[in-house]
């Protein structure tokens, strides 16, 4: 089934904790780009030639998988594991939001005041995550850009979870210009979301572009740190921008020649190219594996195309994310994989390149995929599990060529733009992984009471311990804008997208 276009060009070196100098990894992570966005998948080059010559440098990867939404992508990455496997199948803000809580039987939750607020959810702090698997064997980590695991306990917040650097925002999509996430369900207003180290900092800019400024001052404070020991400490950068994902609405350039979307994923790229020229800059080159990916589909079927769905559907639209990886040496430049990854496997794929150890106190789902992506050899994954049950979305399966989602059976590998539903004429293979999903569904754990509340509601900036020192001038700035939100809204109507209802869901604006 999988078919590898490119072979190695140099025997790989052995990847353990005692070679003379183990690769740094720099990790690019886009939001709700869609496949065909990107030059390299058929979009306007114009405005992505950072990423083609990325592409270009390295490999582009054909089958590489996520889960369909952010939180449980970053999630998944995060541990190795499936998102249902701790619940970050469910995003935090979901659990203050009446449809998405109507889908567990839940409804709002009442603080001792009488307010609706919001159950508090991250990710599991008995996780052992990438961050803490690096630190482990000596790595520098950082995080410039999205979180999305946790925005209220500082356990949950990302230096609590293994981070020695934070930078960027905690929730998940912010204002560019106001550093802003627009409501905090169920409050319908504004909340400041900017930190360096877990502090509310004030600053001027875009948000693509400062992401990409942090990363590459990083990177240069490591070469200096590099030139001035003998023993250099190996880095692991993790950027995920928030970049495209609305709010898309003040873009600093190119809106006198494209739209405002496209402006966005121009800037997007230039940041691209700021980070991977740091590297280069720098003397990273050769011992940095460089890896640019997507956190889920776009928003709409136009740009996945040609794969059916979108962003918060298991259609491969929904799942099926651009991905490339440069390592000169290692990656024969200008190749393409066709094996399936999911991003569970980056895990266990950089333990196993950093000389680390993935396990951790749970068993994971993520495969070493390190013979795959240098030596070209096969996929030794035939399964992805992307939902089950207890998911906002249809339990979904891929077994081999086979995709179920929900009572819908796809041959992906004849049909990837899920087409022809063929549930009539493979009734074994239905049963068989209906009967799949069901055993993994009965591994997820209870949710349990979810008691503790985001108190207040409606915070001035998240993080709970900095909305308790919030400074005058964070205050003042929300005010200003939480002015110029609407104070009122229709009967039924919200500022945020309804629950997805059966296979699909439909945007009608930006994402937010």
């Amino acid at each position: 089934m999988t078919l590898v276009a490119w072979v190695l060009v140099i025997e790989m070196p052995q990847l353990s904790a005692q070679s003379a100098e183990r690769a740094n990894i720099v990790f690019m992570l886009s939001d709700d780009m869609g496949w065909a966005e990107p030059g390299f998948n058929g979009g306007n080059a114009e405005l992505t030639p950072n990423m083609d010559r990325l592409a270009n440098q390295g490999v582009k990867l054909t089958q590489f998988y996520t889960h369909s939404v952010c939180a449980p992508s970053r999630g998944a990455l995060m541990t190795g594991r499936y998102a249902f496997r701790n619940w970050m199948d469910w995003r935090s803000e979901d659990f203050g939001k009446p449809s998405y809580l109507a889908k567990l039987g839940l409804t709002l939750a009442i603080n001792e005041r009488g307010e609706e607020t919001r159950r508090i959810h991250a990710l599991d702090t008995k996780e052992r995550t990438v961050a803490e698997v690096l630190s482990d064997v000596g790595y520098f980590t950082a995080i410039t850009g999205k979180w999305h695991c946790g925005e209220w306990l500082p356990e949950h917040l990302p230096m609590g979870q293994g981070f020695d650097h934070q930078y960027g925002h905690y929730a998940w999509g912010i204002d560019y210009n106001n550093y802003t996430i627009p409501h905090n369900a169920p409050a319908r207003y504004a909340v400041y979301d900017w930190h360096r180290n877990q502090q509310p900092i004030q600053e001027q800019g875009y948000t693509t572009d400062l992401i990409a400024n942090e990363a590459a001052r990083l990177i240069s404070e490591r070469a200096g740190q590099a030139d001035a020991n003998t023993a250099k400490q190996p880095f692991f950068i993790y950027v995920p921008f928030n970049a495209v994902h609305g709010p898309i609405e003040q873009v600093p350039r190119y809106t006198d020649k494209y739209t405002p979307r496209e402006a966005a994923l121009k800037c997007l790229d230039d940041a691209i190219g700021r980070i991977i020229g740091a590297v280069d800059q720098h003397g990273f080159t050769q011992n940095t594996l460089v890896i640019f990916a997507n956190d889920n589909g776009g928003l709409t079927e136009e740009m996945n195309r040609p794969y059916r769905g979108t962003k918060n559907t298991t259609f491969e639209g929904g799942v099926r994310v651009p991905c490339v990886m440069r390592w000169p040496g290692h990656i024969h430049p200008g190749s393409t994989n066709d094996a399936m990854i999911h991003i569970v496997d980056l895990l266990p794929t950089f333990a196993n390149i950093a000389g680390g150890d993935a396990s951790g106190p749970y068993p994971i789902d993520g495969i070493d995929m390190t013979e795959t992506i240098v030596h070209g050899e096969p996929s030794p994954r035939d399964e992805i599990i992307f939902e089950v049950s207890g998911s906002v979305r249809l339990p979904t399966i891929r077994s081999g060529d086979f995709k179920l989602m929900g009572e819908m059976l796809f041959n992906v590998a004849n049909d990837p733009s899920e087409t022809t539903d063929v549930a009539e004429q493979h009734p074994d293979v239905v049963a068989r992984l209906s009967a799949r999903l069901k055993q993994a569904g009965s591994e997820r754990p209870p949710l349990g009471k979810k008691a503790l509340l985001m108190d207040p509601p409606l915070p001035y900036v998240y993080g709970m311990q900095e909305n308790k020192s919030a400074p005058d001038w964070l205050i003042e700035s929300v005010n200003e804008v939480r002015k110029t939100q609407p104070t009122e809204w229709p009967p039924g109507t919200t500022p945020w997208p309804q629950a997805p209802q059966g296979a699909t869901i439909i945007y009608t604006g930006d994402g937010r």
